[in-house]
């Protein structure tokens, strides 16, 4: 079915192109374009970016002692990734807001709801920075709580692969993809579609998931306008 209202999770990874890393304009034009087709269709849009690209707060134990400390490392970096997607959207003619969890009003509005909503409203995409604004919550968890709050239809993650395999499939030529799970079926597999808390969240808010690729042009269109794309994960 097609949806009106979509909160895409965005991996850092997806930012920073083929190896991953840093910011790729390249990478950051693709995306910008495929965003503006679904605006286009007038569907609203609520776009949550991590921060892998740049560093991950559960990866400095090495480097940083305290986990809370490397988890808002980590959320900084998502809002350098929130300007460099703010800043590819204008560059193709899409009006957005960058909005945190974390306070910087120099360069960004404070997620409240309410605000976010009227955004929305006025035709803009809202993207969300700063996680949860606490540690010990990923991005995931950020992009199921706020598709709860927004009121979304469904949550899309945006992968650099074709949807849930049952193994790495850049790892293991045998791989298996799903086109359908359930929120249990993926608990159970322990399958990695989300962490576990986001999983139990949206099966809470009866949110479905749909993991696709999001650097294919037209995946984005596709899935919003109800195709068949990548993975799709629901109460049953």
């Amino acid at each position: 079915m097609p949806y009106a209202s979509v909160l895409l999770k965005l991996s850092g990874e997806a930012l920073g192109g083929g190896d991953g890393h840093a910011l790729r304009a390249q990478a950051i034009d693709v995306i910008a374009a495929q965003i503006r087709q679904v605006v286009d269709m007038g569907r609203r849009l609520a776009i949550v970016v991590g921060g892998g690209n740049i560093l991950r707060g559960a990866e400095l134990g090495d480097t940083v002692s305290v986990r809370a400390t490397a988890d808002q490392m980590g959320m900084l970096a998502t809002m350098i990734n929130g300007l460099a997607l703010m800043d590819g959207l204008e560059r193709v003619g899409v009006e957005a807001r960058l909005m945190s969890a974390v306070s910087a009003h120099q360069i960004c509005e404070p997620f409240i709801r309410r605000r976010a909503i009227r955004h929305q409203d006025k035709g803009r995409v809202v993207i969300l920075a700063g996680g949860t604004g606490n540690p010990y919550f990923t991005t995931d968890t950020t992009a199921a709580l706020r598709a709860s709050e927004l009121g979304c239809d469904i949550v899309l993650k945006a992968t650099k692969v074709d949807g849930v395999y049952d193994k790495d499939p850049r790892r293991h030529d045998d791989a298996v993809r799903f086109e359908r799970l359930t929120y249990r079926e993926v608990l159970d597999k322990d399958l990695r579609v989300m962490d576990m808390t986001a999983i139990t969240m949206c099966m809470d808010n009866h949110l479905p998931i749909c993991v696709f690729d999001v650097m294919t042009p037209g995946n984005l269109l596709k899935v919003v306008t109800g195709e068949p794309i990548g993975t799709t994960v629901t109460a049953s």
